[in-house]
């Protein structure tokens, strides 16, 4: 039998020996942790301040428990005044009837913009985002199918790309101006009777074309936020278009279809949640613009909504609007502060980001089933 020697044990130590890149890398990595950690923490309490102070305008302990004059209302003066030893806070309109239930004249202290409600600002902000959504996803899922499908690689698409991705980095004031110019002051107007400043006839149809612009106007506002958010849609929308497999655009073609009959039934909808998803980005950005708005849009105060007082149809287009962002504006920045106006702003952006946050989760919902019909 061959006796082997023992060898004597030896402790292994197996844990890394701390070295300065090792330092470095978790000094760097705490870092970027509690950087985002402080972001998270002003952001909550931003919003949570906002969702306190502002649910307290928007609900009350009293049935119905929602303040329903601020919801179904417009904006008005806030009288605050003393009778018979009782402190009231009346709208402009309630004031009035106050005074004319009791038959006295009744000083008062007098607020702007501090009573009413918001509902005409909530109708101007659901009408501008929903119509400024509606044509650039129609005007960039377009754009992205002539530049992903129909295009030709070359200096040209890549010039184009590069003015897209500049394009949206203008800032909102920009596209304001832009559309002060283009739309508001200049934009074409098609009418079936002559009027000043009509360009041409459309022989022989009697109808007129000019320049003569859309004014102060929701239809003026649709076209500039829908520029502003194009860049965006038509990016995140042609990304979405190029991650689907090639294969699926070839099986199409080998059965006989033609190229646009490949893209709409075998591309396009696998490509409708990345679409959508830009859709919501494009949301979150036109709904809390506030200079494209002040430009081509809304007025501070309008007593009428867009549908009321109309002589025909389509001037509903051209009708000016109030919306959530200017209006908050206007009472943070116009009038001077107090407690009353306090309450008017938060609670107008408790609403906004709830009506944000509805149309964000519609697209999120959407994006979601379609996800689950169209799999590849």
């Amino acid at each position: 039998m061959i006796k082997t020697k023992e060898r004597p044990s030896v402790g292994l130590d197996f844990h890394e020996k701390p070295s300065k890149a090792k330092t470095t890398e978790s000094v760097v990595l705490w870092f970027f942790r509690l950087s985002t950690y402080f972001i998270l923490l002003c952001a909550s309490v931003i919003f949570l301040t906002i969702i306190f102070k502002g649910s307290q305008t928007v609900f009350q302990s009293e049935f119905p428990f929602v303040n329903t004059e601020f919801l179904t209302e417009a904006p008005q003066t806030l009288h605050v005044f003393e009778y018979d030893g009782q402190k009231y806070e009346l709208s402009d309109s309630n004031f009035r009837a106050f005074e004319a239930e009791q038959g006295v004249d009744i000083s008062s202290t007098t607020y702007a913009y501090s009573g009413g409600g918001i509902w005409p600002c909530i109708v101007g902000t659901v009408l501008l985002v929903l119509g400024s959504m509606s044509i650039a996803l129609t005007l960039g899922v377009l754009s992205a199918i002539f530049l992903s499908e129909y295009s030709k690689p070359g200096k040209t698409l890549n010039i184009i790309r590069l003015s897209i991705l500049n394009l949206a980095g203008v800032p909102s004031v920009v596209f304001g101006i832009f559309g002060l110019g283009f739309f508001v002051l200049a934009g074409p107007v098609f009418s079936f009777s002559d009027f000043e400043g009509a360009a041409f006839q459309f022989w022989p149809l009697p109808v007129y074309f000019g320049f003569a612009g859309w004014n102060v106007s929701l239809l003026a506002g649709c076209f500039t936020l829908a520029f502003m958010v194009l860049p965006i849609v038509i990016s995140a929308s042609e990304e979405s278009l190029r991650a689907i497999p090639q294969g699926l655009r070839e099986a199409s073609l080998a059965l006989g279809a033609s190229k646009w009959t490949a893209i709409r039934t075998n591309v396009l909808p696998y490509a409708m949640p990345g679409i959508l998803t830009s859709s919501i980005i494009g949301v979150a950005r036109v709904a809390g613009e506030t200079a494209p708005i002040m430009f081509t849009a809304a007025y501070a105060m309008r007593d009428q909504l867009p549908w009321e007082g109309l002589e025909k149809w389509s001037d509903f287009f051209f009708q000016g609007v109030m919306a959530l962002p200017y209006h908050i504006y206007v009472v943070s920045a116009k009038i001077p502060q107090n407690e009353y106006t306090e309450r008017m702003q938060y609670g107008t952006a408790f609403v906004f980001l709830f009506i944000v946050a509805g149309i964000a989760l519609a697209s999120i919902l959407l994006r979601i089933r379609m996800r689950k019909k169209y799999r590849w």
